[in-house]
């Protein structure tokens, strides 16, 4: 399969591999177009040691919880007090609230000011693949860090790497019930067993295991059974974090708590283990990140996210073959990928999501959002950041976003930021350095023909070409 030429290559780069071109972002990418996106094959951050929450994230979390459960209490008494806790409870909701908007929109700012798109979007690839959901307050102030520690470390080093970090983060634990699951036969479900006071339930929680198996590794169709998944979740027990009531230095902290962990060997998918603890759960976590099934699963979804909803199996072949080979080694993937012929065929075949769109409309024009309000539309275009619908994260198919209702709220977006965000600048200018090749002699004429600035650049934002990547 031949390669287009290198003016439409320097525009795929961008808007296909990236998240839109920036003005002379295309005209970087012309000379050496996979040299370009190779570039970007590197950490995302230092390879320091990141906390898990940040020290002022936890003492908002920890105040908050605080708060709140002193509010509870009250109410619950009927305390004539309750109300007059009200106001401290919403100050400190308000406080957490605002970090997670900050959250919010330091990832937008980063999408859309980075000179390395494909590094971001790649980034972006795989906290979705690795999704902790809202539902809370104190949860969905996990997810920034959860993206900052867990995931952007590890995206270009080992997936085993990054699985342990994402399946070992307080987020992950905390969104899929870990930190409550109890062994049947550990000392501490003895210990509560015993002690008849006790109100508190414990038991075995199978979500984080499920998950694991089903959307992480091996896939729903990977050959595991219910009794792996039991085996498996029996293995995890012991994972857990720091709770709420400590110094706020240890809050929200991963830690390994032997008096919870079921003892005996596991057996899971056919490997027995008969190390115990802490060692197990890692053992079990490495071998399923080297399982061909793990590579089988996941290599489609690459394909299918950066090249088509139906992405050529000669694609996914390459990749899934790169990952055995190099035992899951992310950074030689995302090479596999860029240099695949495949990936650069010239009619865009993915439709933007409506993150994706707003991101790149302000890439065309070397702007950013500035205020958490300017990613209100995305709750409207029912992709709100950090509330992913399920554990599977966001689709990124045509369908999900394609729809009528869809694009008229895309519109309207459209409508009210091109007037403002053009500026002085001539749309027709936009519209080359947004698209390059790839943009259309239609879609070219109808900016020039546009009887504003706005209008004209409103008309790009809507094309098919700039609408697709």
């Amino acid at each position: 399969m031949a390669l287009p030429d290198r003016d439409l290559q320097a525009a795929i780069a961008a808007t296909r591999f990236g998240l839109g071109a920036r003005p002379g972002e295309i005209a970087a990418a012309r000379s050496d177009p996979q040299g370009f996106l190779l570039g970007q094959t590197r950490p995302l951050t230092a390879a320091l040691p990141v906390r898990a929450l940040p020290l002022e994230r936890a003492e908002a979390m920890q105040n908050f919880r605080q708060a709140q459960s002193a509010f509870s209490r009250a109410n619950q008494q009927q305390d004539r007090k309750a109300q007059a806790l009200r106001p401290e409870l919403n100050a400190r909701r308000a406080i957490l609230r605002d970090q997670i908007a900050a959250d919010v929109l330091q990832r937008a700012v980063t999408g859309a000011t980075t000179d390395q798109g494909f590094a971001e979007r790649w980034a972006l690839f795989w906290a979705n693949h690795f999704t902790v959901g809202a539902g809370n307050f104190v949860r969905t102030a996990t997810i920034g860090p959860f993206e900052a520690a867990a995931v952007r470390p590890n995206v270009f080093g080992r997936f085993a790497d990054l699985l342990v970090a994402a399946e070992t983060h307080p987020a992950m634990l905390l969104y899929l019930d870990q930190n409550g699951s109890v062994g049947p036969d550990s000392p501490l479900a003895q210990r509560m067993a015993g002690a008849k006071a006790s109100r508190r339930q414990v038991g075995l929680n199978e979500n984080l295991a499920r998950e694991i198996l089903e959307l992480h590794t091996v896939g729903v169709n990977g050959g595991y059974t219910q009794a792996d998944v039991t085996e498996f979740a029996r293995a995890l027990t012991g994972l857990t974090f720091r709770g709420f009531n400590g110094p706020a230095e240890q809050v929200g902290q991963s830690y390994f708590r032997q008096i919870a962990h079921q003892p005996g060997p596991r057996s899971v998918m056919g490997v027995r283990y008969e190390i115990e603890g802490e060692a197990q759960a890692l053992a079990i976590l490495n071998d399923l990140a080297a399982r061909p099934e793990t590579a089988r699963f996941i290599a489609p979804k690459i394909a299918r996210h950066f090249v088509a909803d139906d992405p050529p199996p000669s694609l996914v072949t390459r990749l899934e073959t790169v990952w055995r080979d190099t035992d899951g080694a992310l950074d030689q993937v995302a090479a596999a990928l860029i240099s695949a012929p495949e990936a650069w065929t010239p009619d865009p075949a993915k439709f933007k999501t409506p993150y994706e769109f707003m991101i790149s409309s302000w890439r065309a024009v070397g702007a950013a959002p500035k205020a958490p309000a300017d990613l209100a539309m995305l709750t409207a275009m029912g992709h709100r950041p950090f509330h992913a619908p399920s554990p599977e994260g966001w689709s990124d198919e045509q369908a999900a976003w394609a729809t009528p209702d869809g694009i008229i709220k895309r519109l309207v977006w459209t409508q009210g930021y091109a007037p403002r965000g053009i500026g002085p600048a001539d749309p027709s200018e936009v519209a080359a350095q947004a698209l390059g090749a790839r943009l259309s002699p239609a879609t070219a004429k109808a900016v020039a023909r546009a009887e504003s600035r706005g209008e004209g650049f409103a008309l790009l934002l809507m094309s098919p070409e700039f609408q697709r990547r």
